[in-house]
């Protein structure tokens, strides 16, 4: 089975509008590692484009938080995107994303599903971090993972560590969208990255007043 990894959306609907149709012919199902709202202007459809195209979704800290925006008085970008997604969510989508599960396993229990880390909610694991994964992953073949927005991965001791990046505010200096899609026969492994068009999230961002800096950070995949 191809499957579809996508993280740290944010609201960015072009992102994962061109994510989800580059992988349409040969993803045979997406699973989404969290951060569906936050910072980005359409927070409802992106909720409602996970609802449709991905059984298994991990509850980001971003959407977390989506209750509880002046958690984020340190970053005021990301507490602009935090209010403005808790009031656009209808009440049965914010309780939909507070019942989404921190981590889960997949594939009859070979791959382990967080956001942040095994064990240390909020907690970056940065690609040279990912040795650090490894002794959580004696009972797994592979782990997959998100929240640092860096596309990366790495086999340690045959264990597959996965971040597929951020589709939609990339931090890798690519601005394209990015995803990954694993073979879970063989566990080969195929990192893509997908043009979309920034300036309609740029003009977007600006006619709901958020933050300049959430749309103009996306041309330089910062």
């Amino acid at each position: 089975m191809n499957l579809g990894l996508i993280s740290d959306i944010h609201g960015n609907r072009p992102a994962l509008e061109a994510v989800l149709a580059d992988g349409a012919d040969d993803v045979d199902e997406f699973v989404c590692l969290g951060d569906i709202v936050g910072y980005g202007p359409w927070p409802s459809e992106c909720v409602h484009l996970i609802q449709q195209h991905c059984e298994t979704v991990i509850r980001g800290n971003h959407d977390r938080e989506a209750l509880d925006p002046e958690g984020y008085t340190d970053n005021e970008m990301a507490m602009a995107g935090l209010r403005y997604a808790e009031a656009e969510l209808i009440t049965a989508n914010l309780e939909w994303l507070q019942s989404r599960p921190r981590k889960t396993d997949l594939l009859d229990g070979d791959a382990l599903l967080v956001h942040d880390h095994p064990e240390q909610v909020d907690r970056y694991v940065m690609p040279r971090g990912f040795p650090e994964v490894r002794p959580y992953l004696d009972d797994y073949e592979a782990c997959f993972l998100g929240h640092t927005h860096l596309q990366h991965e790495a086999v340690i001791d045959d264990r597959l560590i996965l971040n597929p990046g951020s589709v939609g505010q990339p931090r890798d200096g690519d601005s394209r969208a990015a995803y990954a899609v694993v073979d879970t026969d063989t566990w080969e492994t195929d990192l893509r990255r997908v043009e979309y068009d920034i300036e309609t999230v740029q003009r977007k961002v600006a006619e709901e007043g958020l933050p300049p800096e959430i749309g103009e950070r996306l041309a330089g995949g910062r």
